[in-house]
C-alpha cells in the first residue's frame, strides 16, 4: 500500500521540487551550477552521454571547465553547440585521419607527389647544425587544429571566454614548469587544442611564450577551476582509467602507463576530496574503453547517460522549470556570434620562403563572408608543399574590422631533411635485386621555395645524383630544374627459354635540364634536355667487346596524378605521355625518336578495388640502341617471367588488378589481390599485335608498410613460365 501511495504522490514531489527550482530562479536564489569534465581520451565522449541527460532534465549550466577530451566537448557545449549535435560531430569524425599529419595525397604539392616514385621511408628526419633533428612530437595536430577551428566557427571572434554563450574554460599543463595554466582569453581552438596535446603524442602548443601540453598532468578534474569562477554547486564527470592492477602489468610500456596513471589519478583524487554535499559527482563505468578507443565512440556515450541517469536524484533538485529553461537556452543561443565578412587578410609567415608563396593560395577576398570550406581546401595546399610543421587560421576583431590570419610555422627540424630507402626484389630463382638508398633535401633555398637534393644509392645498381628544382612564381607555377648523375644499371638479355644470355653493366654520366608548367597539385607539362655518356660491358655471358654510350635527347612531357596513393590506389588516375627526339647534334650516336605513354585508373567499392592500365612504348624506326630499348617482365608486369626479361624496340602492357582490403590500421594496411595481365615487346613496329602477346596473372599479397610497400606473389604466364615474388619497395629506383 505505501508503494501504492508513493507511486501517486511521486511525480507531486518531483514536479514540487521543480516548481522550487524555478522559484528560486525568479527570486535570484537558483545556484550557480558549475560543469566539470575530466579528461580520457577517447573515454571522455562520455560526457556527451551526460549532457543529453542534463538538458532532459532541464539542468542549467552556468560555467563549463574541462581538461584534455572535456575541453572539446565543454568547449563545444560552452560555444553553443547542442549535445545531439556534438554527438553527431563526434560520431562523424574520422579519428584516424584526424590524427594523421600527412596531408592527402590529392593536396600534395605535384613536386612532392614525385617523391613517390623514389624509394624513400615516408620518415624525414632534419638535420641542420651539425647534428640530427627530431620532431618535438608524433603528431603535429594540422588536421586537428583545422576540425576544432571549424567546430567552434560561431565563437572564433570571441578572445574572452567569460563572453561566450556560456563562460568557459580549458586547462592545459606548462611543459617547462608542469604547472597548471587555466585558459580563460585568446583562440578557443588552439586553447582546447592546447588542452588536449598529450606529451610526446602531440606537439606542445606555444601561447603567450609558454609550451602547454595536455593539463591533465596538472589537473585533470579542474573542480577548483570551476569554483574560482564563483559557482556554488558541482557537477563533476570522472572519465578517467584509474590505476592498473598488479596482473595488468606485464610489460615495460605497462610501467610506462602506470607512472603516467599516477600523475592523472592523484591530482584526480586531490580534486574529487574537495566536493560537498550539494555536488553531483559521476563516474561512467567505462570498463575497457581505452583512451584511444574512438571507434567505441557510440558505446561511450550510451555510458555517459547511464551514468547521468543513476544520478537522476542529485540532479533533479537544480532542474528549472520548462519555461525558465527555455528562457535559459533561448539566452545561450542569443549570444552566438556569426562568421564574418573578411575586412582584411593577413599572413603571419614564421619561414623562409616569401609570404606570396602562402597568399597566392589562399582565396579568401576582401569583402566576402568567410568561407571555411574553401578556406581549409586552400590551407590543405599551402601544407601539401609539406615545408611547415603547422598551417592555421584565426578570425581576429581589429579597430572594429574582421580579419582573417593564417599562421604558418615552417617545420622546427627543418629546413634539410635526411631520408632512407630500401628496395629489394627476389623471384627464387636466383634473380635478385638489392638497394639502399640515402636521399638529402634542402628545401627553402630561397623566397620561391626553391629546392637542392643529392641522393646516393648502394647495391646493385650504384649510383649518385644531386638536382636543384626552382620554381619561379609564388604558385610554382614555372620552374626550372636541372640534375646530374652518376648511374650504373644493370640490362639482361634472355632467350625465348628465359636463360639469361646476358647480364650487362652500364655505366653513365648525364645531365639533364627542364623548363615546365604545373597545373595545380595534379599535372606537369616538361621540356627538357638529356645527354649521357658511358660504356655498357659484359658482366655475365660470352666475352664481348664494350659499348660506348653516347646518348643526347630533346624531350617533352605531360603528366597527370590524381591517385590517392601511388602503391595500392584506391581512387583516381595517373597518366604520362612522352615524345623523345635523339640527336647527333644534341650529342647521341644514334639517331631515334620513341613515344612512352601509361595510364592508370582505380575504382573503388568498400573494401575492394580494380585498377586498370595500360603502358607501352615504340621506336619510331625500331632503330634504338641497346640503352634505348623497352623492357618488360616481372612481377605485374608479366609476372611469371624474370625482371625486365624482355626487351625491344617497342612494347606494350594491359593489366587488370583487383585488391581486397584485409587489414586498414593507421601505419598498416594489407591487401590480397589478383591480376590480368597481357603484352609483348616486338623488334619491329610492323610485328605488333595482339595476336603475339604474353598473358599472365598473379596472386599476392600487399602491405602498405611505413617503409614502403611490400608484396608476396605468385605469377604465371600462358607459355607454362612461373615464378614466386618477394618485392619491398616501389618497383623503380632513382
Amino acid at each position: 500500500m505505501f508503494l501504492v501511495c508513493l507511486a501517486v504522490v511521486w511525480p507531486h514531489l518531483s514536479q514540487a521540487a521543480s516548481n522550487t527550482a524555478a522559484k528560486e530562479t525568479a527570486t535570484g536564489q537558483q545556484p550557480r551550477i558549475g560543469l566539470v569534465l575530466g579528461g580520457g581520451g577517447a573515454r571522455g565522449i562520455a560526457h556527451v552521454g551526460v549532457l543529453k541527460v542534463l538538458e532532459e532534465l532541464r539542468i542549467p549550466v552556468d560555467v563549463v571547465v574541462g581538461t584534455s577530451m572535456g575541453s572539446i566537448v565543454g568547449g563545444l557545449y560552452a560555444a553553443g553547440m547542442t549535445p545531439e549535435e556534438i554527438e553527431r560531430e563526434m560520431l562523424a569524425m574520422d579519428w584516424v585521419d584526424v590524427f594523421q599529419d600527412a596531408p592527402r595525397r590529392e593536396d600534395r604539392s605535384f613536386r612532392r607527389k614525385r617523391d613517390d616514385d623514389l624509394y624513400s621511408f615516408k620518415a624525414k628526419l632534419g638535420v641542420g647544425e651539425g647534428r640530427i633533428k627530431l620532431p618535438l612530437a608524433y603528431i603535429h595536430g594540422q588536421k586537428l587544429q583545422l576540425a576544432l577551428n571549424r567546430l567552434t566557427l560561431p565563437v572564433a571572434g570571441v578572445k574572452d571566454f567569460d563572453r561566450m554563450p556560456i563562460p568557459y574554460r580549458a586547462i592545459a599543463a606548462d611543459i617547462e614548469t608542469g604547472k597548471e595554466v587555466v585558459l580563460a582569453k585568446g583562440n578557443i581552438a588552439s586553447a582546447i587544442r592546447a588542452s588536449m596535446a598529450v606529451p610526446a603524442v602531440f606537439d606542445p602548443v606555444e601561447i603567450d611564450g609558454r609550451l602547454l601540453v595536455d593539463g591533465g598532468i596538472a589537473n585533470n578534474v579542474p573542480v577548483s577551476v570551476a569554483r574560482d569562477m564563483g559557482v556554488d554547486v558541482l557537477i563533476v564527470v570522472d572519465v578517467g582509467s584509474g590505476l592498473f592492477s598488479r596482473e595488468d602489468i606485464s610489460t615495460g610500456l605497462d610501467v610506462t602507463v602506470q607512472l603516467t596513471n599516477f600523475l592523472f589519478t592523484l591530482n584526480t583524487e586531490q580534486q574529487l576530496q574537495t566536493l560537498g554535499k550539494r555536488d553531483v559527482l559521476m563516474r561512467p563505468a567505462l570498463g575497457d574503453i581505452g583512451g584511444g578507443d574512438f571507434k567505441r565512440a557510440s558505446e561511450a556515450i550510451s555510458i555517459g547517460e547511464q551514468a547521468a541517469r543513476n544520478a537522476t536524484d542529485g540532479l533533479r533538485r537544480y532542474a528549472l522549470s520548462s519555461k525558465d529553461y527555455a528562457s535559459h537556452v533561448a539566452h545561450r543561443k542569443g549570444r552566438q556570434p556569426r562568421a564574418p565578412v573578411i575586412d582584411f587578410v593577413r599572413i603571419d609567415n614564421q619561414s623562409s620562403v616569401g609570404d606570396d608563396v602562402i597568399a597566392s593560395r589562399i582565396r579568401a577576398r576582401i569583402g566576402e563572408p568567410f568561407d571555411v570550406t574553401q578556406l581549409e581546401e586552400d590551407i590543405a595546399q599551402v601544407y601539401g608543399l609539406e615545408i611547415f610543421e603547422s598551417v592555421r587560421y584565426e578570425l581576429v576583431q581589429q579597430d572594429g574590422q574582421s580579419g582573417l590570419v593564417v599562421h604558418a610555422k615552417e617545420k622546427s627540424w627543418g629546413p634539410g631533411y635526411l631520408q632512407f630507402g630500401l628496395a629489394t626484389s627476389n623471384d627464387l630463382e636466383g634473380d635478385t635485386t638489392a638497394r639502399f638508398g640515402v636521399i638529402y633535401t634542402l628545401s627553402e633555398i630561397n623566397a620561391l621555395n626553391g629546392e637542392w637534393r643529392t641522393g646516393i644509392q648502394l647495391g646493385d645498381e650504384p649510383g649518385i645524383f644531386t638536382e636543384l628544382h626552382q620554381p619561379l612564381d609564388p604558385l610554382s607555377r614555372y620552374f626550372v630544374s636541372g640534375k646530374i648523375a652518376y648511374i650504373n644499371n644493370i640490362f639482361n638479355t634472355f632467350d625465348s627459354e628465359g636463360n639469361n644470355l646476358a647480364r650487362y653493366g652500364v655505366r653513365t654520366v648525364g645531365i639533364e635540364l627542364g623548363i615546365g608548367r604545373e597545373f595545380g597539385t595534379w599535372g606537369e607539362g616538361r621540356l627538357g634536355y638529356r645527354r649521357r655518356s658511358g660504356t655498357a660491358d659484359i658482366k655475365v655471358g660470352p666475352p664481348a667487346p664494350d659499348i660506348d654510350v653516347e646518348d643526347g635527347n630533346v624531350f617533352v612531357r605531360l603528366s597527370d596524378d590524381k591517385l590517392d596513393d601511388p602503391y595500392f590506389p584506391h581512387n583516381g588516375h595517373y597518366g604520362k605521355l612522352e615524345y623523345l627526339v635523339s640527336r647527333d647534334r644534341f650529342g647521341a650516336n644514334t639517331d631515334y625518336e620513341q613515344w612512352l605513354f601509361s595510364y592508370t585508373q582505380a575504382v573503388s567499392w568498400g573494401d575492394n578495388t580494380l585498377i586498370g592500365s595500360v603502358s607501352g612504348g615504340s621506336t619510331v624506326d625500331d632503330n634504338a640502341p641497346l640503352e634505348g630499348l623497352f623492357e618488360l617482365g616481372g612481377f605485374l608486369r608479366l609476372s611469371g617471367l624474370q625482371q625486365d626479361e624482355l626487351s625491344g624496340q617497342s612494347s606494350g602492357l594491359l593489366s587488370l588488378i583487383y585488391m581486397h582490403r584485409l587489414v586498414n590500421v593507421q601505419f598498416f594496411k594489407g591487401y590480397a589481390g589478383a591480376s590480368l595481365e597481357t603484352g609483348n615487346v616486338w623488334q619491329r613496329s610492323e610485328d605488333v599485335s595482339f595476336d603475339n602477346t604474353i598473358t599472365a596473372g598473379s596472386l599476392f599479397v600487399g602491405f602498405n608498410t611505413p617503409i614502403g610497400p611490400l608484396y608476396l606473389g605468385y605469377g604465371r604466364t600462358d607459355t607454362q613460365r612461373d615464378s614466386l615474388y618477394i618485392y619491398l619497395g616501389p618497383r623503380i629506383s632513382f
